[in-house]
């Protein structure tokens, strides 16, 4: 009897220590895994936050932009139509040039000048709630001769840099009458020239009418550098 009970005195004593480490180390493992879960679910919550604010900023700029492109459309009438496809504004003013020549004739200037003031203005007169910038593109166009042509192989280069010049005679007539878009922070003026190509073109018949301008408005909302 006493060997029994001396046996079953040491198993107890040896059971508890080994039962409160295993619940020790269970313990720590709880721990550890609400410490890790607790910080997955903060880091989680921010993300969430973070991602809410940035949806919110989106669309606060999305409205600001629809508002903009509402008040863009004081621009359509007697200068200006707007391309729903190509979401920009063609110049209406029917300016024709010389074949290879990039002077404005007289006859079309006094057109020219209402139509740069139009813009000027329209531009001042949008109110936003945020900063906004004004990425303003002024694209020159030019038109193929007849099919079958040589002179449209052997120009194809070159009316890139006729209809670019074409583009920079309306900035520069525009600003010798004071229509000077380039002294304004809000707006980014990019002159630019698309040749023989460039979306939106007139075919067959018409082919004459790509010796134009195009208008590009594009807002950008947010803070100004």
């Amino acid at each position: 009897m006493n060997n029994a009970t001396s046996n079953k005195r040491q198993s107890n004593d040896f059971f508890w220590p080994s039962y409160v480490d295993l619940m020790t180390s269970l313990f720590v493992v709880m721990l550890v895994l609400f410490v890790y879960s607790f910080k997955l679910f903060k880091d989680r919550e921010g993300e969430l936050k973070q991602a809410n604010g940035e949806l919110k900023a989106k669309a606060i700029e999305l409205e600001q932009i629809t508002k903009i492109r509402r008040s863009l459309q004081k621009l359509e009438g007697k200068y200006f139509k707007y391309d729903p496809t190509n979401e920009r504004h063609e110049l209406l003013v029917p300016v024709q040039f010389k074949a290879g020549r990039d002077e404005i004739q007289e006859a079309y200037k006094p057109a020219l000048l209402q139509a740069g003031r139009t813009l000027r203005s329209v531009l001042k007169s949008i109110k936003t709630d945020q900063p906004v910038r004004y990425l303003v593109i002024v694209e020159g166009m030019a038109a193929r001769y007849p099919q079958g042509d040589p002179r449209n192989a052997a120009e194809e280069q070159t009316t890139y840099q006729l209809s670019y010049r074409r583009a920079l005679n309306l900035l520069n007539f525009w600003r010798q009458n004071g229509i000077n878009f380039s002294q304004d922070r809000s707006i980014e003026l990019i002159i630019g020239g698309s040749g023989f190509y460039g979306t939106g073109r007139y075919q067959g018949r018409r082919e004459g009418d790509n010796k134009r301008f195009l208008i590009q408005v594009i807002p950008k909302v947010g803070r100004m550098q």
